[in-house]
């Protein structure tokens, strides 16, 4: 069992010390101004842009600056709170580094400062002369957000494209493959009720969601046992009473092994998987091989501690759950993820938790409108194939966003609009994604900093910070649903900046498709709450509103899989060439005694690279020294290596240098390093040369099931400086 107190933990962790502390050291100088001046402060509901959480905040301005920024109090993910990214990010609107006028690369590739209305008219221009011999050659990619996640299906639907990516590939794109094609989508869990909750790579003190720390709290509160499965002890330590330091890439063997528990010993389910399940049969002669004893050796977790495990979830079931996770474990990171998915998702058939108090829950969203189609003429979804069509298991909503580069480079894809998003530094292979881009007749970025990628775009379009802008309504599924606005909180910074709607709007029009985009945000908005019976100025006054339309607990629904229920044998998987039943796979790689696994994770004082570049939240990296390279301590003495050694870190794919951590709280067979850093853009002045990224080392390669980077199949050797 694990033994940290929280005294200790509190203490030591970087994570904890900049979650209490950033607020006041952000907006010290703000308040101390502002102190006596109180009764001329604004306060606009919104919510957060720092991650793909969105949490709800309350905006504080005076005169149209920013004041400070708190968590909404009836937004479903903050409730009340928010982080330190959320305190942080909200310096972008002041960044000097911030895009400031439209922006186009010149031969020599320096850019030069143009006009919107030239930047229109030539990329629109550009576009219509791919789109006439081959509209299925554009492409999509962002980080989704509210307007983007409207205005880019509607744009390609206008010009003819299926192709919309979203940044998956290196998030969920394998979770969400096998969890799809089993239980018909990935619920949620409902882990403030539920009695025993396993994570497997997934933190919530590292990715922060208030509500998930907040209802794991709740959860120990209540009694509830927690165990953490990561190579890593992460930043849930605190609220965990086990960790298993499990060989990397092989949580897979763990779970059928625990599945193998309850099958075998029929601790199972059985009305559940007699009413909501087919296929259990086949399944259940399958993982009879998979047994502890052969799983002890595969991840090394002793099968006494895999049996009791199995055997306390069970008799916690239905209110167990292993947690469904993100990026995590199992979303991209392995050969094997998209198994681990499915294996995952069926473990937690075996306890029947489906729709249960305690266990997974799919939510239910908000019925929203749309816009009058007799009024606003509604373009059709394009028919033509996708470039990514051999990832045919892939939700097409996602879509390998990785395949760009090389589809690019075969002329396959020949423009593409990326906004909110940065590709070259966060995806696999950077050099080669540049090549890529590169090979494109056009490329388009909209953001708001110079990231890497609008380093190589042939026109960089500047949005407004999101505090200074409107933005499309964002639905929340959930035990409850929820609807939310982003609305323009602050004075606009710079004044050339165009939010994405108007640069989408524009763009259309130049193409002379303008009129499937008559129509303003405020328009669509009113629109799409119109059937919940409220009013868009109500939701402006209020920024978040709860529907009183509460999902049915204890009734489970009939699942988006083909038969309706439960599937322990997939036809999906069979006509796309894989394995009707969820089997062992062995990781890509394996480390010698020489090498060792590089593998990554989240910051709860950043998002990936996006907020690098942020003086108050990189302060905190500068003060713990948080961008080192963690190594096991026993061997990295035997190499000779002392805390705060330089190394150089040598892929296949890269070298890099860093200092070294050396800590117990890794597995001795693999490394890690943090995901933020790594920035090379000349544009990201503060973030440039801090730390290095394992993307440099991630090779272009994609998982043909779940259709990912495989980011943790890296190998690498460690070897200290001067020596």
């Amino acid at each position: 069992m694990l033994q940290v107190s929280r005294r200790t933990f509190l203490k030591a962790s970087a994570a904890t010390t900049a979650l209490a502390s950033l607020g006041a050291i952000e907006f010290q100088s703000w308040q101390t101004l502002y102190a006596n001046e109180k009764e001329n402060i604004t306060i606009t509901p919104s919510f957060c842009n720092a991650c793909s959480s969105k949490c709800g905040i309350l905006v504080y301005s005076k005169n149209g600056r920013l004041w400070k920024v708190a968590g909404h109090p009836d937004h479903p993910f903050s409730k009340g709170k928010i982080c330190a990214r959320g305190h942080g990010i909200a310096t972008i609107a002041y960044s000097p580094d911030r895009i400031k006028e439209p922006l186009k690369r010149k031969e020599d590739g320096t850019f030069e400062p143009i006009s919107w209305e030239q930047a229109y008219q030539e990329i629109g221009q550009k576009l219509k002369e791919i789109v006439a011999k081959d509209p299925g050659s554009v492409v999509f990619v962002e980080d989704p957000r509210p307007t983007g996640k409207f205005y880019g299906p509607r744009f390609l639907d206008a010009i003819g494209s299926p192709n919309y990516f979203n940044h998956l590939v290196v998030c969920s794109n394998a979770r969400d493959t096998g969890f799809t094609h089993t239980i018909g989508g990935v619920p949620g869990g409902d882990v403030a009720n539920s009695k025993y909750i396993m994570f497997i790579g997934r933190s919530y003190g590292d990715g922060v969601r208030p509500a998930s720390v907040q209802a794991l709290g709740a959860a120990k509160d209540n009694g509830a046992y927690v165990v953490i499965v990561d190579p890593r002890l992460n930043n849930t330590a605190p609220l965990a009473d086990e960790w298993l330091s499990i060989r990397p890439g092989t949580d897979l063997a763990l779970v059928l092994a625990m599945s193998n528990v309850l099958v075998t010993e029929e601790l199972y389910d059985k009305e559940f998987i007699a009413n909501y399940a087919i296929g259990f049969e086949e399944y259940a002669k399958t993982i009879q091989e998979y047994t502890p004893e052969w799983a002890e050796k595969v991840t090394g977790i002793s099968k006494d501690t895999i049996s009791r495990i199995a055997r306390d979830m069970a008799k916690a079931k239905p209110k167990a759950m292993i947690e469904q996770s993100w990026r995590g474990g199992f979303g991209c990171t392995y050969a094997n993820s998209a198994e681990t998915g499915r294996a995952v998702a069926l473990f937690n058939a075996l306890l029947g938790n489906i729709q249960q108090k305690g266990g997974y829950i799919f939510g239910k969203g908000p019925k929203l409108g749309k816009l009058d189609p007799t009024i606003h003429p509604t373009p059709s979804p394009s028919t033509l194939p996708r470039v990514d069509a051999e990832f045919p298991l892939v939700n097409p909503h996602a879509g390998v966003a990785s395949v760009i580069p090389q589809k690019a480079k075969e002329g396959i894809v020949k423009a593409a609009i990326i906004i909110q998003t940065n590709p070259v530094r966060g995806y696999s292979d950077p050099n080669y994604m540049i090549e890529g881009l590169r090979a494109l007749e056009l490329s388009v970025v909209i953001d708001v900093q110079m990231s890497e990628t609008a380093m190589v775009a042939d026109y960089v379009l500047p949005e407004p910070s999101y505090l200074e802008r409107d933005d499309v309504i964002e639905a929340l599924p959930g035990g409850k649903p929820a609807v939310c606005l982003r609305q323009k909180t602050i004075d606009v910074v710079h004044p050339n900046t165009v939010p994405a709607d108007q640069i989408f709007t524009e763009i259309a029009k130049a193409m002379g498709l303008g009129h499937y985009f008559n129509f303003t945000v405020d328009e669509l908005n009113q629109a799409m709450i119109a059937p919940l019976g409220i009013t868009l100025s109500e939701l402006k006054k209020k920024g978040t509103i709860v529907i009183d339309d509460p999902v049915e607990l204890g009734v489970v629904p009939k699942l988006k899989t083909p038969s309706g229920k439960v599937e322990f044998v997939s036809e999906n998987y069979a006509k796309a060439g894989f394995s009707r039943v969820v089997k062992w796979m062995e990781p890509k790689v394996k480390p010698d005694q020489d090498s060792f696994r590089l593998i990554t994770g989240k910051q709860s004082y950043h998002t990936h690279s996006y907020t690098t570049n942020l003086p108050y939240l990189l302060q905190i990296t500068k003060d713990y020294n948080s961008e080192r390279l963690w190594i096991n301590k026993k061997r990295g003495i035997e190499m000779g290596l002392k805390d705060g050694d330089l190394v150089e870190v040598e892929s296949a794919n890269a070298k890099s240098q860093v200092k070294v951590k050396l800590t117990e709280r890794i597995h001795p067979e693999c490394v890690f390093v943090p995901s933020p850093y790594g920035n090379f853009s000349d544009g990201l002045h503060l973030a440039k040369g801090v730390g290095f990224s394992y993307m440099d080392h991630v090779p272009y390669q994609v998982d043909p099931i779940g259709g990912t980077s495989m980011i943790h199949e890296v190998i690498v050797k460690i070897r200290k400086v001067g020596i």
